[in-house]
């Protein structure tokens, strides 16, 4: 074993606390060190899915020409804060670039590796801490009008394909014999197996970090804002005017990376994809498996005592209130589909998923840093990233190879 390191986590969703108990395994000491609290933020809101097929980004081919139609488009899944743009367009720009079938490609043979085993992931990341009863292994379904419309979407399974995946479509009766909830105009599903869903996303990651805690990790509710160095090694973090002293300090704080990354000398040109949950309290019934809905580009996912609908892309920033839209969009979506359903009351939520560019996260050693390192930029796919991510993180910091090639991820790709 390598020899015992003193390790700040900066940020507590699901890859602070999957990297803190890979390390706590290995023998470390941990910090978790987050503003708001373990599993506030994005960890609490994303749509629950452990989608191991997620691998094609939203940059596909033909998205210059359909981004624009959907923007004007009030039952389109993507919205615009317009006094934003002069802020977004160096970024989107440079994101659009990979809206291109070779960037596709490369793209989702990076994220494969991070998300393609993702039940089995936090299966072993939950294994004897408590959290483990939030995991439901489960299919997962794309649902679609007919064969047609499915086969519109031909670009993004073969990708899917092509980096192992394999499904099986339910047609018609078939589909609605397999589950009878969804409205009879969708008429083909492609099923996939081997997936699942957490059904309490916030519960899970703060049970995950209770367990880091109970096993002699601190948890400390403060906002970081640097990282301490002498002679280009890490002494400790800064936070609320202190330093918390610590030989490692792991950057995993999502869109909030940012900032601290470029401190490091890693420049990520990082955005939020600002997303949106409407949960249904409390329905008269609930889908079988977790779903996305081809058509409005949204999950639904069977929680504990709800479903919840996620979803949307609007480009806003870390600061406006949420939009109104996107929530009514939602509630459309959610009579539409499940049209004999009832409940008893809504949640809405909003929060900011971190995209870098490349659609790539950021994972490994900072250069020029030692014993600094970074996870963070897993877009909409973090919950089902995560808990790789982090035994990646701790395999690099125990000094063990990684079975992953790890260069696609490394932070020197954005070394200033």
């Amino acid at each position: 074993m390598s020899e015992k390191k003193n390790i700040a986590i900066i940020g507590a969703g699901i890859v602070g606390v999957s990297a803190a108990v890979w390390l706590q395994r290995d023998g470390h000491e941990v910090i978790l060190i987050d503003k708001a609290g373990p599993g506030e933020g994005t960890s609490h809101g994303n749509g629950g899915v452990l989608a191991s097929c997620s691998v094609v980004p939203v940059t596909v081919p033909g998205l210059l020409g359909k981004a624009p139609r959907m923007l004007f488009d009030r039952s389109q899944p993507l919205f615009m804060k317009w006094g934003y743009i002069p802020k977004l367009l160096p970024w989107l720009l440079r994101y659009l670039k990979h809206a291109n079938a070779d960037d596709v490609k490369h793209i989702a043979a990076a994220l494969t590796p991070i998300v393609g085993d993702s039940l089995n992931d936090h299966q072993a990341l939950a294994q004897g801490t408590g959290a483990e009863k939030w995991i439901t292994p489960s299919d997962y379904l794309f649902l679609y009008e007919d064969r047609q419309h499915f086969e519109g979407d031909a670009f993004g399974w073969d990708i899917r394909r092509k980096n192992g995946f394999t499904w099986d479509e339910l047609e018609g009766q078939a589909f609605h014999d397999y589950d009878p909830v969804f409205s009879k105009d969708i008429s083909f599903a492609a099923r996939l197996g081997d997936h699942g869903h957490i059904r309490d996303p916030g519960r899970y990651v703060k049970d995950l970090a209770a367990h880091v805690e109970a096993n002699g990790g601190r948890i400390i509710q403060a906002a970081v804002d640097d990282v301490a160095r002498e002679n280009g090694k890490v002494t400790g973090v800064r936070a609320g005017g202190h330093t918390i002293a610590c030989d490692t300090a792991i950057v995993t704080a999502g869109v909030w990376s940012g900032p601290l990354a470029r401190k490091l000398g890693v420049a990520v040109p990082l955005e939020s994809e600002r997303g949106y949950h409407l949960e249904l309290v409390e329905p008269s019934a609930m889908p079988k498996s977790p779903v996305m809905v081809a058509s409005g580009k949204f999950v639904a996912t069977p929680m504990e005592g709800r479903i919840r609908l996620a979803g949307i892309v609007e480009f806003g920033g870390l600061d406006a209130p949420p939009s109104r839209a996107p929530f009514e969009l939602l509630r459309k979506n959610a009579r539409s589909v499940f049209p004999g359903i009832t409940w008893k009351d809504e949640v809405e939520w909003m929060g900011h998923r971190p995209a870098p560019v490349d659609s790539i996260p950021v994972i490994g050693e900072v250069p020029g840093a030692e014993g600094a390192y970074m996870g963070f930029g897993h877009h909409h796919i973090g919950l089902t990233g995560g808990p790789k991510t982090g035994r990646l993180l701790a395999q690099m910091i125990a000094g063990r190879t990684p079975n992953t090639d790890m260069t696609v991820y490394a932070p020197s790709r954005y070394k200033i």
